[in-house]
């Protein structure tokens, strides 16, 4: 349960230092060493304890630099296409001048969303033999049954035996 905590307080730091290297950008674009450096610092936390971040936060931080890419501000952005079909979002740094190419096929759907990503809810085990030598539609001895014994107004029912 502590390390399940953990996690928590980790990703909530990083998600922390994700908002402040965009306010920092927001608020004066000319400051963005501030904002690469929590970048950076988000990067090696993340590495540090082994934690998985969302790919849209690792779409927008440079893999090179560390710098937040903002089309417009860090980042240009350019539609490309390929053999004619395959359509390509390349987003290029400002600052290093690496470039990341991401696929834009509307029908792409990433691993993290797919139903065979998620984990499932397992069935509980029967706590002890006892649970399993009763079948489960009989009731155990001397207890009620669960449901209501119907009766007309104005007669009252018989006790079962």
């Amino acid at each position: 349960m502590a390390v399940h905590l953990k996690d928590k307080e980790a990703y909530q730091r990083l998600n922390y230092l994700y908002q402040a290297a965009h306010c920092v950008i927001a608020q004066n674009p000319e400051n963005v060493e501030l904002a690469r450096f929590y970048c950076f610092t988000q990067k090696t936390i993340a590495r540090r304890l082994v934690l998985r971040q969302d790919p849209s936060v690792k779409r927008t931080l440079c893999k090179k630099c560390c710098s937040l890419l903002i089309p417009g501000v860090t980042a240009t952005t350019r539609q490309r296409r390929k053999n004619g079909k395959t359509r390509f979002t390349v987003v290029r740094c400002r600052i290093c001048g690496q470039s990341k190419t991401l696929l834009n096929n509307p029908d792409y759907c990433l691993w993290v969303d797919r139903p065979e990503a998620q984990l499932q809810q397992q069935k509980q085990p029967d706590r002890g033999p006892s649970a399993n030598s009763q079948p489960k539609d009989s009731e155990p001895a001397g207890s009620v049954p669960s449901t209501p014994v119907a009766s007309t107004a104005g007669t009252q029912a018989a006790p079962l035996s």
